[in-house]
């Protein structure tokens, strides 16, 4: 079976209300057999926008990604992260 991955890219811009997300969102990672292969960190744009976080997230399959994003325990982290950010995710089946 494929592994899948979330890609996020991320700029926080009320960072009081996104501890709210950070809070609750770790459940349903853990919940899915996700595994973060790279969370913040130094990042160099070389083209397109510029985002201020960048996330990967490999899951064990392309089903369990869906299922995360579209899980209770998610539902409720991405309420939190309503206004506190701007984001763009995309979900990917590996090679």
């Amino acid at each position: 079976m494929k592994k899948a991955y979330w890609i996020a890219r991320v700029t926080v811009t009320d960072p009081e209300a996104y501890a709210g997300y950070q809070a609750l969102a770790p459940a349903a990672f853990a919940r899915h057999g996700a595994v973060f292969l790279a969370r913040g960190g130094t990042t160099e744009c070389i083209e397109g926008p510029v985002w201020e976080r960048h996330v990967v997230i490999e899951f064990p399959s392309l089903d369990a990604a869906k299922a995360c994003y579209a899980s209770p325990e998610y539902t409720a982290a991405r309420a939190k992260r309503y206004g506190a950010c701007t984001a763009e995710i995309f979900i990917t089946e590996g090679a």
